[in-house]
């Protein structure tokens, strides 16, 4: 920052060949990484011929360790042989004081990151972001959000690659609050919670859904008084915050909200955000009435700096994203090819587009690109299909382009139809729906949620399947009876939400957490690769169809 240069990110759980493809398009000549990366980096030398030297953030040598036999001596032998140098960063810290350099301030028009999106299809794409518009965006999440001061303290264990962690931990740097890291290990990231008993917390939805379940299981499903009283508490502040809009209660919060509160080591917590993909309303307004704090949801993009439409101080509402940041315009563009409309009742509904300070100029090395997503006035096409209420409020409902063609040529959106049954199905945690284009019906892959979908699944079967007996749970996943009884649950959603015939999913395919970062099929901001899904699950895609087909085939008359 002093001597006006700029990071550019690369998650770790990318893989090598995406790892390759960042440095090379960047041209980066030095790598900051843990000492894990570095025998990756170096095997690859010979295809990243800009790498120079490499930073390790873990120590090279340890106390005692023969310095013939040490990592940095085996690791410096073959980085020599490779051409590159390896220092540590307490050497780094050592030869910028050897040799300090006058301050040379970036201004706003500089770059501050290169930002590789972690797209669900082709290559990364670098999304060129300044100083300027660090500022914009940090400066309207400080007067919207989570304004954060010198007596705040957030736990940040979500990856700097991640321009929702970079923003969080710049608003807190600014308001000079203090920044504790979780030690690594995310299955015992409650155990850092109540170590650091943080005020401020950001995340995203996949970790809220696991609290949600957790304190499910330990206050309303519990058993005799603890679980009555839970239930009576959890109803009575959920109706008021429908009548009032508050989520606090001055008995209940002090006899019960807090001790839960506690639990997770939110006692000192006033204030959380959830950002990154959309959240479940059910979710989002049980955690707000135990955790009984100011809790937000946002949307935002790499492209944005994180920041472009966020609800407001006060504003329990479930299921919007909230009225566009201040420094920040927004509009919607029909796109009259999927019925969408800025004319639509009740509420408009369009393309996104959004101006100002905080967002990107352009894409690296890619002006063809950038051209794409801005048109002559300055606005950039978000991509994402928004509604707006009678208050501003904006919903994503939907993803521009992303259309399947069935066989009798009707288009579906096979987002809108997921943010459909997830939205209003408390049984899945997880979903894809498919389309074959040379087929009239839609199928998918669901991943259940596991609280949910064993309650279900025992009222069907007549017997109990607990939501830890993972092989319980999967062998429900698989009986035929289930299934035909999700589907009608389905149906149901179908009916109420007034869904399309050609929108509603005919057949489907139950398991335990399709799609993950592991598998490489959800990328490292949580959203679906639908290529490498309809790969890796063809063959069960192709069984679903098959099924179908021969279940609702006419049958000859005699």
């Amino acid at each position: 920052m002093s001597q006006s240069l700029y990071t550019v990110c690369i998650y770790e759980t990318l893989g090598p060949e995406t790892t390759e493809y960042i440095i090379n398009h960047a041209e980066l000549r030095s790598v900051v990484c843990s000492l894990n990366h570095v025998p990756t980096l170096l095997s690859m030398k010979d295809r990243i011929p800009t790498l120079t030297f490499i930073v390790s953030l873990d120590p090279l040598e340890q106390e005692g360790e023969p310095s013939v036999n040490s990592k940095k001596a085996l690791l410096s032998a073959w980085a020599k042989e490779k051409g590159v140098a390896i220092y540590s960063l307490a050497e780094v810290e050592s030869i910028g004081q050897q040799h300090p350099k006058p301050c040379v301030p970036p201004t706003r028009d500089d770059p501050i990151t290169i930002n590789y999106t972690s797209g669900t299809t082709g290559n990364p794409k670098g999304v060129w972001l300044t100083h300027g518009n660090a500022m914009a965006a940090a400066t309207s999440a400080m007067t919207t959000a989570i304004h954060g001061g010198p007596t705040d303290v957030m736990l940040s264990y979500l990856p700097l690659a991640h321009i929702f962690a970079r923003l969080a931990e710049q608003v807190a740097l600014w308001g000079g609050a203090a920044i504790g890291y979780f030690h690594g290990n995310i299955l015992e990231l409650v155990d850092d919670l109540k170590a650091l008993r943080p005020t401020t917390f950001i995340s995203v939805p996949r970790l809220y859904n696991r609290f949600h379940t957790s304190i499910k299981a330990a206050t309303i499903e519990q058993p005799g008084i603890k679980g009555a009283l839970s239930r009576h508490i959890v109803s009575t502040k959920l109706e008021n915050m429908e009548k009032t809009g508050s989520n606090k209660h001055m008995i209940y919060d002090r006899i019960w909200a807090n001790k839960v509160r506690a639990g997770v080591g939110f006692d000192r917590l006033r204030a959380v955000i959830t950002g990154s993909a959309p959240i479940s309303p059910t979710v989002l307004s049980f955690l707000r009435v135990v955790f009984a704090s100011s809790f937000y949801e946002g949307f935002g993009m790499t492209e944005t700096y994180a920041a472009t439409v966020a609800q407001l101080d006060g504003d329990n509402s479930a299921g919007n994203c909230g009225p566009p940041v201040i420094n920040v315009e927004v509009r919607l563009r029909d796109v009259p090819d999927m019925g969408y409309t800025s004319k639509d009742k009740p509420h408009p509904r369009g393309e996104l587009l959004t101006r100002g300070p905080g967002v990107f100029k352009a894409y690296y090395k890619a002006p063809e690109a950038t051209a794409a997503v801005f048109d002559q006035d300055g606005w950039f096409a978000t991509g994402d299909i928004c509604s707006v209420d009678e208050l501003g409020r904006f919903k994503i409902i939907d993803r521009v382009k992303n259309l399947l063609k069935l066989a009798q040529g009707e288009y579906v959106s096979p987002e809108k139809v997921e943010n459909t049954y997830l939205g209003n199905m408390n049984l899945f945690a997880q979903a894809y729906v498919y389309g074959d284009s040379l087929q009239p019906f839609l199928v998918a892959i669901f991943g259940v949620d596991r609280v949910h979908f064993s309650n279900f699944a025992s009222k069907i079967l007549k017997k109990t399947i607990s939501a830890t007996d993972e092989q319980a749970v999967m062998a429900a996943c698989g009986n035929k009876e289930v299934i035909r009884a999700v589907l009608r649950e389905m149906d149901r959603v179908v009916k109420e939400t007034k869904m399309t015939g050609y929108e509603r999913v005919r057949n489907i395919h139950l398991c335990i957490e399709p799609f993950t970062i592991e598998n490489d099929l959800l990328t490292p901001t949580l959203k679906l690769k639908r290529p490498p899904a309809a790969k890796m699950y063809k063959k069960e895609l192709d069984a679903l169809y098959e099924e179908a087909l021969v279940a609702h085939s006419p049958k000859a008359k005699l």
